[in-house]
């Protein structure tokens, strides 16, 4: 995707810029996106780029056109001391003007649909602070915000939802300004307070020395879920799921699978670590060692599905005859003509109306003692005795706890 920069009208009759990113479908609900410190930069344009793909229409405003326009630094020494000489040039009521004029521009392009909020990062989690207190976006979202706990004097003034995300090991923010920020809003039914333990200010900045994928992920999960319930858009996320799975296993196209896919996906099957990172290697693997290795009789009986904002959690039976090879369940075994039913579980995340990547779980060692391959005797493992308990939960429980009976009231 390739956004484009467009012109804002500010104060005084001046214009300033912004990158407009916009969404596959062409249409969308609106999204400002505020800058760290160092500008309209790379990481900012890639954030604007992420959250078009997840269906929003958005603007990243220059913020530092009054001081200096077309900002762009690298987060690096020099880049740090450039910042901060600019940083003392800002003052708030100018942020909320140019969020106001970045607002009112989303609102006049014909691609938005529907109403916009406001998401920023570092300088831009305080200007989404000032956005929920002073403007009429639907919806604000900072990422570890430095100075919200000297604004707090608009706390009980919130014009909209806000949700702020905290490093637990943030110095910019530390536990103190922490706690009069949770004293002032966390009682506030229009806000959502996180905190992230154990990482520091910019987890969510790629290549940062500080970025943390899990808390990054979580957050933005956090933050779409927020997104959606506020502005949309809907995405049927079952029914996209579903033809996914009828391209794989039903009609066995490749490339029609991939295309249910966002352009660089992956797929991780963990206990044997088999699928694919990025389209080339993933569609390898989807035409060569997985929609076309499966044995004929293979079907997945459906046991519950968690349908969520970003992501579906599917737990079936997964049932075959082990009449073939099967790559990416047991790669490099020959076929025992063995029949398995295993309980699996997938973790399916998008992004948009695509998918993003997938995680599937089952438990290896029942898999291998029902091929035989694993002795049940001498390990704590057993066969398809644990699919059957999963769909029937009266059977018995602990028969591979020796000691079980040794706590039964009536023992000696």
């Amino acid at each position: 995707m390739a956004g484009i920069t467009i012109k804002i009208s500010g104060d005084s009759a001046r214009k300033f810029t912004g990158y407009l990113a916009l969404p596959p479908a062409g249409r969308g609900p609106g999204l400002v996106l505020c800058q760290e410190i160092f500008g309209v930069n790379a990481f900012v344009r890639k954030m604007a780029d992420l959250y078009a793909e997840e269906g929003y229409v958005v603007l990243a405003p220059d913020f530092f056109w009054r001081q200096e326009e077309g900002i762009e630094l690298e987060p690096d020494e020099s880049g740090v001391k450039h910042a901060m000489r600019l940083l003392t040039g800002v003052r708030d009521e100018d942020a909320v003007s140019d969020l106001n004029a970045a607002l009112t521009v989303l609102r006049q392009r014909p691609e938005l649909d529907g109403q916009c909020g406001v998401v920023g990062f570092c300088l831009g989690g305080k200007f989404a602070y000032l956005a929920a207190t002073h403007t009429d976006a639907a919806i604000s979202i900072g990422y570890y915000g430095v100075g919200i706990e000297d604004l707090l004097d608009r706390a009980d003034h919130l014009k909209s939802k806000l949700v702020l995300h905290f490093a637990g090991n943030d110095a910019f923010c530390d536990e103190s300004a922490r706690a009069k920020i949770f004293a002032a809003l966390q009682q506030q039914k229009n806000a959502s307070l996180y905190v992230y333990p154990g990482v520091d200010h910019a987890f969510a900045r790629f290549a940062s020395p500080h970025f943390d994928k899990r808390a990054s992920a979580l957050a933005h999960d956090r933050s779409i879920a927020a997104l959606r319930h506020t502005l949309g858009p809907d995405f049927d996320l079952e029914a996209l799921w579903e033809r996914h799975l009828q391209l794989e296993f039903e009609v066995r196209d490749a490339d029609a699978t991939m295309a249910t896919m966002v352009s660089e996906p992956y797929v991780n099957h963990i206990p044997t670590m088999t699928g694919g990172v990025g389209h080339t290697s993933l569609r390898r693997f989807y035409q060569h060692h997985f929609i076309h290795a499966n044995p004929p009789d293979t079907r997945q009986i459906p046991i519950s599905r968690t349908v969520g904002a970003t992501q579906i959690v599917d737990e079936v039976l997964f049932c075959f005859t082990h009449t073939c090879e099967i790559d990416w369940l047991l790669p490099g075994v020959s076929p025992t003509g063995r029949y398995v039913e295993v309980p699996l579980v997938g973790i399916v995340k998008f992004r948009g109306d695509k998918l993003c990547h997938e995680h599937i779980y089952w438990d290896q060692g029942s898999v291998l003692a029902q091929i035989g391959l694993l002795d049940t005797e001498h390990f704590p493992v057993a066969g398809i005795e644990t699919a059957r308990k999963v769909m029937d939960e009266t059977l018995p429980s602990n028969t591979l706890m020796k000691r079980w009976a040794k706590s039964a009231p009536d023992a000696p």
